[in-house]
């Protein structure tokens, strides 16, 4: 394909100047830099170490499935304050994106971002997870441990899928227990 622009003679001379001395470099070792080996695990602090009692690994007999709609609340939530959630009519004062993570990483950035929701009273969140369309088999794993970690926690009042303009199915908007310290 022709360049857009062709060059002058001018510019043409002046280039073949300024690359005179240049000559190729002869190597059998490629260009490339080598890939890094994979980081170590490092050992978790004990405070990511209570997130594990409080969200373990696994999955139940009901697991959302590829385009299910989620929804969980626990008893005394007021149903208008339910439908306002679900329509997406509840303001989000944070998200996070869980997209891309392994379920060990995933679960410890939940845990931190749950407990960061506490200690800054958020009451509405987003956690995006993704609709599961890249896992194997088409199986969305990080929505369905989402789906069963944020059940396990005492602070979430209720949870459900967002409305398609925010991420639909793949993304869920949590309602947070008002927190009693500052």
């Amino acid at each position: 394909m022709p360049p857009r622009h062709p060059l002058s003679d001018d510019d043409t001379a002046l280039f073949r100047s300024a690359v005179a001395g240049v000559r190729r470099i002869e190597s059998e070792r490629p260009a490339v830099a080598p890939a890094r080996p994979p980081a170590r695990r490092r050992p978790r602090p004990v405070a990511d170490a209570v997130s594990d009692a409080l969200m373990p690994d696994g999955v139940g007999e009901a697991v959302p499935a590829l385009g299910d709609r989620q929804f969980f609340a626990r008893s005394g939530v007021q149903q208008r304050l339910l439908r306002r959630l679900a329509r997406g009519q509840v303001r989000v004062d944070e998200e996070l994106d869980l997209h891309g993570l392994r379920v060990d990483d995933a679960r410890d950035a939940l845990a931190r971002f749950l407990e960061e929701c506490r200690r800054r009273a958020w009451r509405c969140v987003r956690v995006v997870t993704g609709k599961g369309l890249g896992s194997r088999g088409a199986a969305p794993v990080l929505k369905a441990q989402v789906d069963r970690w944020l059940r396990l926690r005492p602070e979430v009042l209720a949870f459900c899928s967002a409305p398609p303009r925010d991420g639909g199915t793949g993304a869920v908007l949590v309602l947070l227990r008002r927190s009693r310290e500052p």
